[in-house]
Protein backbone atom coordinates (compact mmCIF):
# COMPACT_ATOMS: atom_id res chain seq x y z
CA UNK A 1 0.00 0.00 0.00
CA UNK A 2 1.02 3.67 -1.01
CA UNK A 3 -0.40 6.64 0.47
CA UNK A 4 -0.05 10.09 -0.59
CA UNK A 5 0.16 12.86 2.79
CA UNK A 6 1.65 15.76 1.17
CA UNK A 7 -1.32 17.40 -0.26
CA UNK A 8 -0.18 21.12 0.56
CA UNK A 9 2.94 20.49 -1.79
CA UNK A 10 0.14 19.56 -4.37
CA UNK A 11 -3.04 17.78 -4.64
CA UNK A 12 -4.01 15.07 -7.18
CA UNK A 13 -6.18 16.06 -10.17
CA UNK A 14 -9.87 16.21 -9.54
CA UNK A 15 -11.08 13.40 -12.27
CA UNK A 16 -13.73 16.46 -13.34
CA UNK A 17 -11.24 18.88 -13.45
CA UNK A 18 -9.45 16.36 -16.39
CA UNK A 19 -12.89 15.82 -18.34
CA UNK A 20 -13.18 19.59 -18.32
CA UNK A 21 -9.67 20.47 -19.81
CA UNK A 22 -9.60 17.41 -22.00
CA UNK A 23 -11.72 18.68 -24.60
CA UNK A 24 -10.03 22.24 -24.42
CA UNK A 25 -6.58 20.02 -24.82
CA UNK A 26 -7.78 18.05 -27.93
CA UNK A 27 -9.75 21.06 -29.36
CA UNK A 28 -9.79 24.55 -29.06
CA UNK A 29 -5.72 25.24 -29.88
CA UNK A 30 -6.84 28.87 -31.40
CA UNK A 31 -4.34 31.66 -29.91
CA UNK A 32 -7.34 33.94 -27.79
CA UNK A 33 -5.42 36.58 -29.25
CA UNK A 34 -6.51 35.86 -32.85
CA UNK A 35 -9.68 37.59 -34.12
CA UNK A 36 -11.19 34.65 -36.24
CA UNK A 37 -13.06 32.01 -35.11
CA UNK A 38 -10.33 29.72 -33.46
CA UNK A 39 -8.93 32.16 -31.64
CA UNK A 40 -12.64 33.40 -30.57
CA UNK A 41 -13.74 30.23 -29.42
CA UNK A 42 -10.52 30.30 -27.01
CA UNK A 43 -11.32 33.57 -25.54
CA UNK A 44 -14.93 32.65 -24.48
CA UNK A 45 -13.19 29.82 -22.63
CA UNK A 46 -11.14 32.30 -20.62
CA UNK A 47 -13.85 34.71 -20.08
CA UNK A 48 -16.25 32.30 -18.85
CA UNK A 49 -13.67 30.67 -16.53
CA UNK A 50 -13.02 34.20 -15.55
CA UNK A 51 -16.35 35.26 -14.35
CA UNK A 52 -17.26 31.45 -13.06
CA UNK A 53 -14.19 32.12 -10.43
CA UNK A 54 -15.17 35.49 -9.61
CA UNK A 55 -18.78 34.42 -8.85
CA UNK A 56 -17.23 32.18 -6.13
CA UNK A 57 -15.30 34.67 -4.38
CA UNK A 58 -17.43 37.61 -5.02
CA UNK A 59 -15.40 40.24 -7.06
CA UNK A 60 -15.29 41.77 -10.33
CA UNK A 61 -13.86 39.70 -13.36
CA UNK A 62 -12.16 42.64 -14.46
CA UNK A 63 -9.75 41.88 -10.84
CA UNK A 64 -8.50 38.66 -11.62
CA UNK A 65 -5.33 38.23 -14.02
CA UNK A 66 -4.61 35.13 -14.55
CA UNK A 67 -1.24 33.72 -13.56
CA UNK A 68 1.46 30.98 -13.59
CA UNK A 69 0.65 30.19 -10.22
CA UNK A 70 1.02 31.45 -6.66
CA UNK A 71 4.92 32.30 -7.22
CA UNK A 72 4.32 34.58 -9.88
CA UNK A 73 1.46 35.91 -8.27
CA UNK A 74 3.54 37.08 -5.22
CA UNK A 75 6.05 38.30 -7.44
CA UNK A 76 3.88 40.50 -8.96
CA UNK A 77 2.19 41.81 -6.19
CA UNK A 78 4.68 42.70 -4.52
CA UNK A 79 6.52 44.29 -7.42
CA UNK A 80 3.68 46.71 -8.41
CA UNK A 81 3.33 48.01 -4.83
CA UNK A 82 6.72 49.20 -5.16
CA UNK A 83 7.01 50.55 -8.99
CA UNK A 84 3.61 51.67 -9.26
CA UNK A 85 1.64 52.28 -5.83
CA UNK A 86 4.62 54.36 -4.52
CA UNK A 87 5.04 51.73 -1.24
CA UNK A 88 8.26 52.43 0.89
CA UNK A 89 7.78 49.74 3.20
CA UNK A 90 6.56 46.33 3.77
CA UNK A 91 5.86 44.45 6.67
CA UNK A 92 6.17 40.69 7.10
CA UNK A 93 7.22 37.93 8.95
CA UNK A 94 10.42 35.75 8.35
CA UNK A 95 8.08 32.88 8.04
CA UNK A 96 6.18 33.64 4.61
CA UNK A 97 6.99 31.34 1.72
CA UNK A 98 10.24 32.14 -0.52
CA UNK A 99 8.39 33.70 -3.13
CA UNK A 100 7.69 36.61 -0.51
CA UNK A 101 10.26 36.72 1.58
CA UNK A 102 13.20 36.74 -1.02
CA UNK A 103 11.01 39.33 -3.14
CA UNK A 104 10.98 41.45 -0.17
CA UNK A 105 14.65 41.00 0.42
CA UNK A 106 15.55 41.91 -3.39
CA UNK A 107 13.27 45.14 -3.13
CA UNK A 108 14.77 45.68 -0.18
CA UNK A 109 18.58 45.01 -1.39
CA UNK A 110 17.60 47.18 -5.13
CA UNK A 111 14.66 49.52 -4.53
CA UNK A 112 15.78 50.56 -0.67
CA UNK A 113 12.59 49.40 0.47
CA UNK A 114 12.23 49.38 4.38
CA UNK A 115 11.90 45.80 5.20
CA UNK A 116 10.13 45.12 8.48
CA UNK A 117 9.77 41.41 9.72
CA UNK A 118 7.12 41.34 12.48
CA UNK A 119 7.89 38.79 15.57
CA UNK A 120 5.90 35.63 15.61
CA UNK A 121 5.28 33.33 18.64
CA UNK A 122 6.04 29.51 18.77
CA UNK A 123 3.13 28.73 17.05
CA UNK A 124 3.54 31.37 14.38
CA UNK A 125 0.90 33.86 14.93
CA UNK A 126 1.63 37.30 14.84
CA UNK A 127 0.73 40.47 17.22
CA UNK A 128 -1.85 42.55 16.29
CA UNK A 129 -0.62 45.22 18.02
CA UNK A 130 2.89 45.21 17.34
CA UNK A 131 1.49 45.72 13.28
CA UNK A 132 -0.63 48.54 14.60
CA UNK A 133 2.31 50.21 15.80
CA UNK A 134 4.38 50.35 12.89
CA UNK A 135 1.20 51.44 11.19
CA UNK A 136 0.61 54.40 12.95
CA UNK A 137 2.92 56.87 10.88
CA UNK A 138 1.30 56.46 7.35
CA UNK A 139 4.35 55.35 5.48
CA UNK A 140 3.34 54.67 2.36
CA UNK A 141 3.35 50.76 3.59
CA UNK A 142 2.27 47.09 2.22
CA UNK A 143 1.65 44.61 5.01
CA UNK A 144 2.11 41.26 3.18
CA UNK A 145 0.93 38.17 5.26
CA UNK A 146 -0.56 34.86 4.09
CA UNK A 147 -3.40 33.42 5.68
CA UNK A 148 -2.01 30.24 6.30
CA UNK A 149 1.20 28.93 6.60
CA UNK A 150 2.27 26.33 4.30
CA UNK A 151 4.47 24.61 7.06
CA UNK A 152 2.32 24.70 10.57
CA UNK A 153 -0.94 25.77 9.10
CA UNK A 154 -1.47 28.70 11.54
CA UNK A 155 -3.76 30.69 10.90
CA UNK A 156 -3.52 34.78 10.40
CA UNK A 157 -6.42 37.08 11.35
CA UNK A 158 -6.70 38.41 7.91
CA UNK A 159 -10.01 40.31 8.66
CA UNK A 160 -8.67 42.16 11.74
CA UNK A 161 -5.14 42.63 9.21
CA UNK A 162 -7.39 43.97 6.70
CA UNK A 163 -9.30 46.47 9.25
CA UNK A 164 -6.01 47.66 9.97
CA UNK A 165 -4.79 48.40 6.68
CA UNK A 166 -7.62 50.32 6.12
CA UNK A 167 -7.56 52.33 9.25
CA UNK A 168 -4.20 53.51 8.08
CA UNK A 169 -4.21 53.50 4.77
CA UNK A 170 -1.96 50.79 3.67
CA UNK A 171 -1.93 48.39 0.98
CA UNK A 172 -2.76 44.28 2.54
CA UNK A 173 -1.76 41.57 0.19
CA UNK A 174 -2.23 38.05 1.54
CA UNK A 175 -0.95 34.64 -0.06
CA UNK A 176 -4.08 32.41 0.17
CA UNK A 177 -2.25 29.39 -2.26
CA UNK A 178 -2.90 26.94 0.85
CA UNK A 179 -6.32 28.12 1.56
CA UNK A 180 -8.18 28.80 -1.42
CA UNK A 181 -10.48 26.47 -2.47
CA UNK A 182 -10.40 25.30 1.41
CA UNK A 183 -11.74 28.33 2.71
CA UNK A 184 -14.80 30.99 1.78
CA UNK A 185 -13.67 34.53 0.55
CA UNK A 186 -15.64 37.38 -0.10
CA UNK A 187 -13.73 40.09 -1.45
CA UNK A 188 -15.84 42.64 -1.87
CA UNK A 189 -16.25 42.50 1.96
CA UNK A 190 -12.71 41.19 2.86
CA UNK A 191 -11.21 44.76 1.51
CA UNK A 192 -7.64 43.46 0.91
CA UNK A 193 -6.21 44.78 -2.25
CA UNK A 194 -4.25 41.56 -3.45
CA UNK A 195 -4.32 37.78 -3.58
CA UNK A 196 -3.05 35.01 -5.17
CA UNK A 197 -3.85 31.40 -5.91
CA UNK A 198 -2.17 28.39 -7.59
CA UNK A 199 -4.74 26.02 -8.87
CA UNK A 200 -2.90 22.69 -8.05
CA UNK A 201 -3.52 22.99 -4.40
CA UNK A 202 -6.95 22.41 -4.25
CA UNK A 203 -7.07 19.23 -7.16
CA UNK A 204 -6.31 21.96 -9.94
CA UNK A 205 -3.63 21.91 -13.13
CA UNK A 206 -0.37 23.10 -12.22
CA UNK A 207 1.45 25.80 -14.12
CA UNK A 208 -2.02 28.24 -13.56
CA UNK A 209 -3.33 30.34 -10.79
CA UNK A 210 -4.01 33.67 -10.03
CA UNK A 211 -3.48 37.52 -8.47
CA UNK A 212 -6.54 39.47 -7.34
CA UNK A 213 -5.98 43.07 -7.76
CA UNK A 214 -8.57 45.09 -6.11
CA UNK A 215 -10.30 47.61 -8.49
CA UNK A 216 -9.67 50.17 -5.47
CA UNK A 217 -6.26 50.62 -6.29
CA UNK A 218 -4.82 51.25 -10.18
CA UNK A 219 -1.88 48.99 -11.52
CA UNK A 220 -0.30 48.96 -14.64
CA UNK A 221 1.81 46.85 -16.96
CA UNK A 222 3.29 43.74 -15.01
CA UNK A 223 4.56 41.43 -17.40
CA UNK A 224 5.32 43.92 -20.68
CA UNK A 225 4.80 41.16 -24.07
CA UNK A 226 1.34 41.64 -25.40
CA UNK A 227 -1.79 43.01 -24.76
CA UNK A 228 -3.16 39.80 -22.76
CA UNK A 229 -5.16 40.03 -19.10
CA UNK A 230 -6.14 43.60 -20.92
CA UNK A 231 -2.47 44.79 -21.17
CA UNK A 232 -1.21 44.12 -18.03
CA UNK A 233 -0.07 40.36 -18.63
CA UNK A 234 1.98 39.80 -21.58
CA UNK A 235 2.11 36.43 -23.11
CA UNK A 236 -0.58 33.48 -24.65
CA UNK A 237 -2.65 32.33 -22.07
CA UNK A 238 -2.84 28.95 -20.63
CA UNK A 239 -6.61 28.18 -21.98
CA UNK A 240 -6.85 24.55 -20.52
CA UNK A 241 -5.26 25.51 -17.52
CA UNK A 242 -7.43 28.23 -16.89
CA UNK A 243 -10.63 26.11 -17.53
CA UNK A 244 -9.43 23.17 -15.11
CA UNK A 245 -8.38 26.04 -12.44
CA UNK A 246 -12.23 27.43 -13.34
CA UNK A 247 -13.70 23.49 -12.56
CA UNK A 248 -11.66 23.03 -9.43
CA UNK A 249 -12.96 25.93 -7.83
CA UNK A 250 -16.73 24.49 -8.74
CA UNK A 251 -15.95 21.52 -7.09
CA UNK A 252 -14.24 22.95 -4.02
CA UNK A 253 -16.94 25.56 -2.99
CA UNK A 254 -20.25 23.36 -4.49
CA UNK A 255 -18.82 21.00 -1.12
CA UNK A 256 -16.65 23.24 0.89
CA UNK A 257 -18.80 22.53 4.37
CA UNK A 258 -19.04 18.91 3.33
CA UNK A 259 -14.71 18.63 2.74
CA UNK A 260 -14.25 20.46 5.90
CA UNK A 261 -16.13 18.60 8.04
CA UNK A 262 -14.00 15.46 6.38
CA UNK A 263 -10.50 17.01 6.58
CA UNK A 264 -10.77 18.39 10.09
CA UNK A 265 -11.89 14.96 11.21
CA UNK A 266 -8.96 13.26 9.66
CA UNK A 267 -6.58 15.63 11.47
CA UNK A 268 -8.45 15.73 14.89
CA UNK A 269 -7.78 11.57 14.88
CA UNK A 270 -4.46 11.35 14.06
CA UNK A 271 -3.61 14.17 16.49
CA UNK A 272 -5.74 11.97 19.03
CA UNK A 273 -4.06 8.94 17.95
CA UNK A 274 -0.36 9.87 18.13
CA UNK A 275 -0.68 11.85 21.45
CA UNK A 276 -2.14 8.45 22.34
CA UNK A 277 1.12 6.63 20.68
CA UNK A 278 4.03 8.82 21.81
CA UNK A 279 3.48 11.10 24.76
CA UNK A 280 6.49 13.20 23.81
CA UNK A 281 5.04 14.11 20.57
CA UNK A 282 4.26 18.19 19.81
CA UNK A 283 2.91 19.78 16.95
CA UNK A 284 4.46 23.16 15.60
CA UNK A 285 2.03 25.88 14.87
CA UNK A 286 -1.56 25.90 16.19
CA UNK A 287 -3.75 22.78 15.56
CA UNK A 288 -7.07 24.03 17.10
CA UNK A 289 -9.36 24.32 13.96
CA UNK A 290 -10.32 28.01 15.04
CA UNK A 291 -6.58 29.04 14.35
CA UNK A 292 -5.21 26.34 12.12
CA UNK A 293 -5.27 25.58 8.62
CA UNK A 294 -7.26 21.75 8.80
CA UNK A 295 -5.43 20.31 5.72
CA UNK A 296 -1.98 20.60 7.53
CA UNK A 297 -0.57 18.78 10.24
CA UNK A 298 2.51 19.26 11.47
CA UNK A 299 4.27 16.86 14.15
CA UNK A 300 7.54 16.90 16.38
CA UNK A 301 8.51 13.78 17.06
CA UNK A 302 10.87 12.00 19.89
CA UNK A 303 14.35 11.55 18.96
CA UNK A 304 16.57 8.56 17.98
CA UNK A 305 19.51 7.63 16.39
CA UNK A 306 18.12 7.80 12.96
CA UNK A 307 15.88 11.03 13.73
CA UNK A 308 17.38 12.23 10.37
CA UNK A 309 16.46 9.15 8.16
CA UNK A 310 12.62 9.72 9.15
CA UNK A 311 11.33 11.04 6.15
CA UNK A 312 13.52 8.87 4.16
CA UNK A 313 12.33 5.68 5.94
CA UNK A 314 8.26 6.85 5.72
CA UNK A 315 8.83 6.61 1.97
CA UNK A 316 10.33 3.47 1.62
CA UNK A 317 7.20 2.31 3.76
CA UNK A 318 4.87 3.65 1.74
CA UNK A 319 4.23 7.19 2.97
CA UNK A 320 4.91 10.02 1.03
CA UNK A 321 4.65 13.30 3.20
CA UNK A 322 7.02 16.26 3.78
CA UNK A 323 9.60 17.90 6.45
CA UNK A 324 8.42 21.10 5.71
CA UNK A 325 7.88 23.41 2.28
CA UNK A 326 7.83 21.41 -0.76
CA UNK A 327 9.64 24.28 -2.73
CA UNK A 328 12.62 23.72 -0.80
CA UNK A 329 12.88 19.84 -0.24
CA UNK A 330 16.15 19.36 -1.89
CA UNK A 331 17.90 22.41 0.19
CA UNK A 332 20.66 21.19 2.62
CA UNK A 333 19.65 24.07 5.19
CA UNK A 334 16.51 23.30 7.32
CA UNK A 335 13.02 24.60 6.93
CA UNK A 336 13.26 28.80 7.62
CA UNK A 337 9.79 28.54 8.84
CA UNK A 338 10.69 26.03 11.98
CA UNK A 339 13.71 28.09 12.41
CA UNK A 340 11.23 31.45 12.39
CA UNK A 341 9.34 30.16 15.73
CA UNK A 342 12.18 28.59 17.58
CA UNK A 343 11.52 25.26 17.00
CA UNK A 344 14.01 22.57 18.12
CA UNK A 345 16.39 21.45 15.62
CA UNK A 346 17.23 18.05 17.27
CA UNK A 347 13.60 16.84 16.58
CA UNK A 348 12.55 15.43 13.80
CA UNK A 349 9.48 16.99 12.47
CA UNK A 350 7.12 15.71 9.12
CA UNK A 351 4.30 17.53 7.79
CA UNK A 352 1.09 15.56 7.18
CA UNK A 353 -1.65 17.12 4.72
CA UNK A 354 -4.76 16.20 3.43
CA UNK A 355 -7.23 16.41 1.13
CA UNK A 356 -10.69 15.77 0.28
CA UNK A 357 -9.68 12.62 -1.27
CA UNK A 358 -7.56 11.31 2.35
CA UNK A 359 -9.34 8.19 3.71
CA UNK A 360 -9.40 7.33 7.49
CA UNK A 361 -7.42 4.16 6.20
CA UNK A 362 -4.70 5.81 4.67
CA UNK A 363 -4.42 7.77 8.35
CA UNK A 364 -4.28 4.25 9.90
CA UNK A 365 -1.54 3.05 7.28
CA UNK A 366 0.63 5.62 8.24
CA UNK A 367 0.31 6.27 11.52
CA UNK A 368 1.28 1.98 11.96
CA UNK A 369 4.29 2.40 9.60
CA UNK A 370 5.18 5.67 12.10
CA UNK A 371 4.72 3.81 15.33
CA UNK A 372 6.44 0.30 13.30
CA UNK A 373 9.60 2.91 12.62
CA UNK A 374 9.78 3.83 16.47
CA UNK A 375 9.01 0.43 17.79
CA UNK A 376 11.97 -0.59 16.19
CA UNK A 377 14.27 2.29 17.07
CA UNK A 378 13.41 2.10 20.44
CA UNK A 379 13.95 -1.65 21.15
Amino acid sequence: MRVYLDNAATTPLAKEVAEAMIPVLQNEFGNPSSTHFYGRQAKALIETSRRSIAKQLNCSPSELIFTSGGTEADNIALNSAVYQLGVKRIISTSIEHHAVCHTIEHLAEKEGIEAVWLTVDSKGNIDLNELESYLKDEKPTLVSLMHANNEIGTLTPIEKVSELCRKYNAYFHTDTVQTMGHYAFDLEKLGVDFITCAAHKFHGPKGIGFLYASKRIKTDILIHGGAQERGLRGGTENVYGIVGMAKAIELAYSHLEEHQQHVQGLKSYMIERLQAVFPEVAFHGEISPEKSLYTVLNVCLPVTEKSGMLLFTLDLKGVSCSGGSACSSGATKGSHVLEGIKADPARPNARFSFSRYTTKEEIDFALGQLEAIYEKELV
